[in-house]
């Protein structure tokens, strides 16, 4: 039979003999470590075999063979401090039962309980203490972890208690004083934050661990710069409310993203009333395979639609998207439908025949570049298409109808922009007349969306550079995907028809920063391994993107990150007559006609800014810029 040193049998035979060892040990301390006299040794010899008897049952009753030596905790400790006792209130009583006592100095007892407790706790300890520390430092990288909270904590008791974790704590640092100096795990807080790259050289640190999921955005921002300093790799914990589910270990550590530099403060989405609103409703997405449409779509599974309808032109996007959600959601009633928002005949027959009570329209073109020379086009699918949709979402008797706009749509100096801002105004008016609620959810750039900065600029670095881009000083707002689609779902519950919501996208960040974060998060050094190259601005590009006119004052909404804009109100019947030429200027494929009215459609389309070429410019396709970056 083979015995492991970890098995309860070879963990009892243990205990017994440390029974053995403690009954004769408190005999001789009783005599002085000297020699014990032969009518006490034959006393000892006639009597071991009882005691060793009595124990064993009250270690074996009590559970001392429960726990695991390797995870050895103050339980345990309690644990065998009771078993000690009662131990020598048995072995106590019988002997004076059976001879009152006779033989046993009365120093013997409390001599054997103290010995014993200390032969039983001590291996224990002391065996957690060889797997944990001694083991440990020949199965894995040294370790410094950021941030001694509970985080830290949960992350280094999971590293100290598996021996292939691949990972060694040597040390925490954190900003709070009054951690400076002491121990977590056995661990010692060595310093703050801002010292790391000197402990990590002193300490011959391996890998930095980031341990704070509740870091704020410029926080989080502040300590990858710190760790880039240092030159070792790191990894992070997810934020907040991706580890609220589950326990922190090292199966949670991953590389840190430009999500993480860039994300924000979790939203606390007010989720009873968006399911209570659009449980059991049959809701239609259009652009339902773009990247804000196919979450959005995602997101609404969670409210337990009684039908969801997703509508795209591209049948790629519609096939991945329809297949996902019916492998993740297969209880869910799903209708994929291939057409164009600008085509009626598709649209009417679509909606006629499922009949949504609510539409979330995202189909919409947003390439900055690609649109300044296809005028017509995006005119077609942003306004025309659009107007198609919410026209027959009116004669459907329709609930509600969301618009999902853009910061571009702000004081337009490109053709997406005014074409966007034009949706807005058009939802606007129609929502004056009785039936469907028209509102618009306005928001800045997505992280990782498709045609975004994020992907270009991996797809570069990938390539071994030049990362482009137009200018040292150009910024933009950025928001996750998910955060995105969430408060777009929040605004449709807020929504009582006719407003234009705001999100709030926080601080806007720098291209340019962006830029260097994610060549030193692929490991690689700005300059030396991957140029940033600087282009210039292109036709109709903004250094400085804004969410709301001057003349729209933002006000709350009683939803956290979700404002109010004081929409202006335009003159329908002109405005109506306007929409109509600009159909029938489509319909002739007339660009110079289309700019000309859409510039009457949005009084506020400037081509007075830096970067900004004149329509003559702009329509000449020899000056379709090669560089896609910086949406």
């Amino acid at each position: 039979m083979r015995f492991k040193f970890r098995s309860r049998t070879t963990i009892f035979i243990h205990d017994l003999a440390m029974v053995a060892v403690a009954w004769f040990g408190a005999y001789w301390l009783r005599f002085n470590l000297d020699v014990i006299p032969d009518r006490f040794q034959q006393d000892i010899e006639k009597d071991i075999l009882y005691v060793v008897a009595i124990q064993g049952v009250v270690f074996w009753f009590l559970g001392l063979y429960r726990g695991v030596w390797r995870f050895s905790s103050m339980p345990d400790l309690i644990r065998i401090t009771k078993a000690v006792l009662l131990g020598i209130g048995l072995i106590a009583l019988s002997f004076f039962l059976y001879n009152r006592l006779d033989g046993v100095p009365r120093a013997v007892l409390p001599l054997y309980g103290f010995l014993l407790l200390l032969l039983l706790s001590v291996p224990r300890f002391f065996y957690r203490y060889w797997k944990e520390n001694i083991l440990m430092e020949r199965a894995g990288k040294r370790a410094l972890i950021i941030g001694a909270g509970s985080a830290g904590e949960m992350l280094a008791r999971d590293l100290l208690g598996e021996v292939n974790s691949g990972y060694v704590p040597v040390a925490f640092v954190d900003d709070d004083r009054h951690k400076r100096k002491r121990e977590v795990r056995g661990i010692r807080v060595v310093g703050e934050i801002e010292r790391l790259p000197v402990f990590v050289k002193k300490l011959d640190i391996e890998v930095v661990l980031i341990a704070i999921p509740s870091a704020t955005d410029s926080q989080m921002r502040r300590i990858i710069e710190i760790c880039e300093l240092c030159e070792v790799p790191f990894q992070t914990l997810p934020s907040v409310k991706d580890v609220l589910s589950g326990r922190i270990s090292r199966g949670n550590l991953r590389d840190v993203s430009i999500e993480d530099i860039l994300g924000r403060e979790p939203i606390h989405l007010d989720w009873r009333l968006i399911a209570e609103n659009l449980n059991g409703k049959s809701i239609m997405v259009t652009g339902g395979g773009g990247s804000i449409g196919s979450e959005l779509c995602k997101q609404l599974t969670r409210v337990n639609p009684a039908r969801l309808v997703i509508f795209d032109q591209s049948e790629f996007n519609l096939y991945k998207i329809d297949a996902e959600l019916k492998a993740l959601h297969p209880e869910i009633k799903l209708r994929a439908v291939l057409g164009d928002v600008a085509d009626r005949l598709s649209v009417r027959r679509v909606i006629q025949e499922l009949k949504p009570d609510v539409i979330f329209h995202a189909a919409a073109y947003k390439h900055v570049p690609l649109l300044e020379n296809q005028v017509r086009e995006a005119v077609h699918n942003n306004v025309i298409g659009t107007k198609t949709v919410a026209e027959e979402a009116m004669m459907a008797g329709i609930e509600r109808f969301v618009l999902i706009s853009t910061d571009k749509a702000v004081n337009p100096t490109n053709v997406m922009g005014a074409t966007k801002r034009a949706a807005e105004i058009l939802c606007q008016n129609l929502n004056s007349r009785d039936g469907t609620r028209f509102m618009t959810v306005r928001f800045g750039n997505v992280l990782d969306s498709a045609g975004s900065v994020v992907p270009l600029f991996r797809a570069q670095i990938k390539a071994g550079g030049p990362v482009t881009v137009t200018h040292p000083d150009i910024t933009r707002y950025f928001m996750t995907i998910p955060e995105a689609c969430q408060l777009i779902m929040q605004a449709e519950v807020a929504g009582k028809g006719g407003e234009v919501f705001v999100l709030d996208m926080g601080e806007p960040i720098k291209i340019a920063y962006l830029a260097e974060q994610m060549i030193r998060l692929s490991g690689k050094r700005v300059g030396d391994d991957i140029e940033i190259k600087y282009v210039g601005l292109r036709p109709g590009e903004k250094l400085h993107e804004e969410l709301f006119h001057e003349h729209e004052q933002l006000r709350s909404t009683g939803y956290e990150k979700l404002l109010l804009a004081n929409a202006r109100l335009y003159d329908e019947i002109q405005w109506k007559t306007q929409i109509e030429k600009l159909v029938q200027a489509c319909r002739q494929d007339n660009d110079t006609e289309i700019l000309r009215i859409l510039q009457n459609l949005v009084p506020e389309y400037r081509a007075d800014v830096p970067g900004y070429q004149t329509k003559e410019e702009i329509l000449a396709p020899d000056l379709v810029p090669a560089n896609l970056a910086n949406l």
